[in-house]
């Protein structure tokens, strides 16, 4: 099976709606997808493939998963991996000692 080598969170700040951020994700250190995107709705977060805006208004995915447990395997690193971002950038930055000048 595949393995996600790395795991990119970028946090949309100043986002109205659902999107919290855009993840990238890197595939056995070799095939990189960009604009994953991480979404929150009734407070649970879900992530939405890269896709394209067609002609009739529908959105079509660019790169997806073709079955079922690829999907939630992605899914789930994902959501770990921004569940650890929250954590990270939610801790206070620490305070340099001014002794140890």
């Amino acid at each position: 099976m595949m393995q996600i080598s790395d795991v990119r969170i970028r946090q949309v700040r100043h986002s109205d709606g659902r999107l919290r951020a855009v993840a990238s994700i890197t595939i056995d250190d070799c095939f990189v997808v960009h604009d994953i995107r991480i979404f929150e709705r009734d407070g649970a977060y879900f992530v939405a493939m890269p896709s394209r805006k067609a002609s009739d208004g529908t959105y079509k995915d660019i790169a997806h998963p073709l079955n079922t447990e690829t999907r939630e395997y992605i899914q789930a690193t994902i959501l770990e991996s921004f569940q650890s971002f929250l954590k990270e950038s939610e801790a206070p930055e620490p305070v340099a000692d001014e002794s140890e000048e």
